[in-house]
């Protein structure tokens, strides 16, 4: 992989990766510039036949459902047009997998719930919403949440 800077006293900023195909590597390589750049992303969601732009930062949780998987924000939910497999790839950094049929945004955690024998709860600020942490994914959720507030 090469990496080549351009310096233009009258361009805009802008960034192109040139790839064969996206890969795990180009797409974390996007997510890294996207999140350094402070850019919004957004992701589209579905709510019947209507197709709603959301700022990623807006959702709280993804999880599984009967129809697929479902994005919560504190007071509403969507249709994601993705598997959460998917979701993995292309979320920001601030989303973590949490259990077998969720993925959440680490900066809406307001508390932590621990359980030793069961699953822990993540509690978010304003909502009633919950979401459950396996025992599988409790300390890497711990270590993320220790790291981001260290870098902040």
């Amino acid at each position: 992989m090469k990496i080549k800077i351009e310096m233009d006293e009258q361009a805009e900023e802008e960034v192109i990766i040139r790839c064969r195909g996206m890969t795990e590597q180009i797409a974390a390589i996007q997510r890294a510039v996207s999140e350094a750049a402070g850019a919004v992303q957004k992701i589209v969601l579905y709510k019947g036949n209507t197709e709603y732009y959301l700022p990623m930062n807006d959702i709280l949780f993804f999880e599984t459902a009967d129809h697929g998987v479902a994005a919560h924000t504190g007071n509403d939910m969507y249709e994601a047009g993705y598997k959460l497999y998917e979701l993995e790839e292309i979320l920001p950094g601030f989303f973590m997998r949490v259990s077998k049929s969720t993925i959440l945004n680490t900066s809406h955690i307001f508390s932590i719930n621990r359980n030793l024998t069961a699953s822990s709860v993540v509690a978010f600020e304003d909502t009633h919403k919950k979401v459950y942490v396996s025992r599988y994914y409790y300390k890497p959720l711990i270590s993320k949440l220790e790291e981001r507030r260290l870098h902040q």
